[in-house]
């Protein structure tokens, strides 16, 4: 397993593996990360904001998920973990753990806060936010794009 930043021929795959995701969860609706315009070129996107980064998780040769981090409220020092995706046979072998330690590891160098958006459904995903130490919130932080979401979390970083 190699965890690295996102290159421009990652694009094509890592969309697929976010729609795929999202459309097995009955989740391609407006609101949620399936219809984000920048998410045929994540390698651009990230690249082309200051303090981000997304990364893939690539097993024999083959991109099988990724995460992000993206500036949320620059004024309040937060940032937002993004598109956390695994496809589906490799779910369950700890790597959204190991993608989550290098997103929050990253971070942590630039930010005070975490924020993410999901879907209370997600039992998985909330649970490893939860181990993470990202608390529960009462409704979204202001500014936030995904209205289908239903789970708003943030974290204090170190």
């Amino acid at each position: 397993m190699i965890i690295r930043e996102i290159q421009k021929e990652d694009n094509a795959k890592i969309k697929e593996i976010i729609q795929d995701s999202l459309k097995k969860l009955g989740l391609a609706i407006p609101g949620t990360a399936y219809f984000d315009p920048q998410l045929s070129d994540l390698h651009d996107y990230y690249n082309n904001l200051k303090h981000a980064q997304y990364w893939v998780v690539e097993i024999e040769g083959e991109v099988v998920g990724g995460i992000g981090i993206a500036p949320f409220n620059e004024p309040d020092n937060v940032c937002e973990l993004q598109k956390l995706y695994l496809s589906e046979k490799t779910q369950g072998y700890g790597m959204g753990k190991k993608l989550m330690e290098t997103a929050l590891s990253f971070a942590s160098k630039h930010y005070a806060k975490c924020y993410l958006e999901t879907k209370q459904e997600l039992k998985t995903a909330c649970i490893l936010y939860e181990k993470f130490g990202f608390n529960l919130l009462a409704k979204p932080l202001s500014g936030s794009e995904h209205s289908a979401m239903d789970a708003w979390y943030i974290k204090e970083l170190d």
